[in-house]
């Protein structure tokens, strides 16, 4: 913001000087008046950003020329002056909207503090002007795009989660599925939509900075805690709070959001005041959440307070022809974006994207479409633009995958042929494996197969590496447990 215009508005001359004597030396552009008449035309003339406004005035009352001055510029903020022993005049004032009050006497530093604090209230109020307008123009021109029935399914619940009361939300989904365009969804479809939208990564902060973010800390909680900071949570007040990744939350801030959820209010840092707010929390987590509450790093209460609603986001690759309508989509936009003329996509490099296994997801086939479309030229997207492993090797007619698929092949196969014995032997009694059993013997052959490569068995397997190595830790805790229960283990 340019320099901030402050208009002092006292009848004493002697305070009008010296406030405009500190805030000038302070580096702020300083207005005057005498009273309520030569404020009024003052402000309406230069339009200042903050008001200094004292209650007493030979021609009036401050109090009456405030909802006036509001009227003129709602975005000002107006710091009101006020003897001692004037309270009702201070509950009157903040009533009609003024942002803080100062009482008589009163030092300089008062005075400096109580300008700043509104200057910078007005930054972050602009601020959020700006990011509210941002986040609607995003999800005009990136609303939810999916066919498919998943996705059919998936956005009708979401406008029934929108218009509902519910007040806490889970999103699931591998990463990069979307989960962010489904909380926006959710805020932009809701009465809340005027609000703001505040959204956080939960692991992009260490434990201390996580709970300063989100709660505020008052002034002098800590060593450089020089003002009072409000949280996202405060600022939300009416709107949507988004927290991603949730599960890297550390465990005392887990304790701290609990009991938010459970009754609306919180307490800054180093506060001892209860501060309340109305806010819908969306939380979202490409992690398996119950295995994180096994391995004690998840409250199992926030876990249950946080699931009320739950929003699964499906992979790309379960998304059928939706695949082709997000390329043709993002070919568009970044054609238009870098000027490059692409206008469709050969049939040899759909079919490669068709049956590639997106381990990435959406956000994999925005980043390969953008780098194309910056790197080539059109108007075609043809199938040698895309990488090896994309193009399946098809100019050397090689396997879409891993080097050794025959070998997976064939694994599969000698699996099939013992299910179908033992199936066929039912009536010896013989057991019958569960489709978890089949699920987990069959990750173990790819992975042999593929010479323990996790990552080229998670291309085989059509799972994100995340989303393999998460089975993985799943089923080593299941056969541990089997161990442990074995009576040979107790031997």
């Amino acid at each position: 913001m340019k320099q901030t215009r402050v208009l002092v508005i006292d009848d004493e001359a002697l305070v009008r000087r010296s406030i405009e004597r500190a805030l000038t030396d302070s580096g702020y552009e300083v207005l005057t008046a005498a009273s309520v008449e030569e404020g009024s035309t003052l402000f309406a003339q230069r339009r200042p950003h903050v008001v200094v406004l004292d209650v007493r005035l030979p021609d009036g009352s401050g109090l009456d020329l405030l909802p006036r001055l509001r009227r003129i510029d709602p975005a000002a903020k107006i710091v009101m002056v006020t003897a001692f022993g004037e309270m009702a005049d201070v509950v009157r004032a903040m009533r009609l909207g003024a942002c803080d009050f100062l009482k008589k006497p009163f030092d300089l530093e008062e005075v400096e503090h109580a300008v700043r604090s509104a200057a910078r209230s007005l930054t972050r109020d602009q601020q959020l002007k700006v990011y509210r307008k941002q986040g609607r123009t995003r999800y005009a021109q990136s609303q939810m795009i999916g066919r498919c029935p998943q996705m059919i399914a998936l956005k009708e619940l979401v406008r029934k989660v929108a218009r509902s009361e519910t007040t806490t939300v889970l999103v699931a989904g591998e990463s990069g599925t979307g989960k962010e365009l489904v909380a926006q969804a959710v805020h932009y479809q809701s009465l809340r939509r005027d609000a703001p939208l505040m959204e956080i990564n939960c692991s992009s902060f260490q434990e201390n900075l996580l709970e300063n973010e989100l709660f505020g800390h008052e002034k002098g909680a800590f060593t450089g805690a020089n003002y009072l900071k409000r949280g996202i949570v405060e600022l939300c007040d009416g709107g949507t709070l988004f927290l991603d990744e949730v599960s890297e939350m550390p465990p005392r801030v887990q304790a701290k959001l609990l009991r938010f959820i459970d009754n609306g209010h919180f307490m800054r840092v180093g506060g001892n005041v209860e501060l309340a707010v109305d806010s819908r929390l969306i939380a979202a987590s490409n992690a398996d959440l119950d295995e994180l509450i096994r391995d004690g790093r998840f409250r199992q209460d926030l876990f249950y307070r946080l699931k009320v609603v739950t929003i699964a986001v499906p992979p790309l690759r379960e998304r059928g022809e939706d695949i082709q309508l997000l390329a043709h989509t993002f070919l568009r936009r970044f054609g238009h974006k870098f000027r490059k003329r692409f206008t469709r996509i050969d049939p040899q490099a759909a079919r490669s994207l068709q049956q590639y296994p997106w381990p990435g997801n959406v956000r994999e086939l925005e980043n390969l479409i953008e780098r194309i479309v910056l790197l080539e030229e059109g108007p075609e997207l043809r199938v040698a633009h895309l990488p090896a492993e994309i193009r399946g090797g098809r100019d050397g007619g090689e396997a879409a995958v891993a080097p050794r698929d025959e070998a997976v092949l064939a694994s599969v196969e000698r699996l099939g042929q013992e299910l179908a014995g033992t199936l066929a032997r039912r009536g010896d009694g013989s057991p019958v494996p569960s489709l978890r059993e089949v699920g987990n013997a069959y990750i173990d052959l790819v992975l042999t197969a593929c010479d323990g490569n996790r990552s080229q068995a998670a291309r085989v397997l059509g799972l994100s590496r995340q989303g393999l190595l998460d089975r993985l830790r799943r089923i080593a805790s299941e056969r541990e447990a089997e161990t442990a229960a074995s009576p040979l283990s107790s031997s």
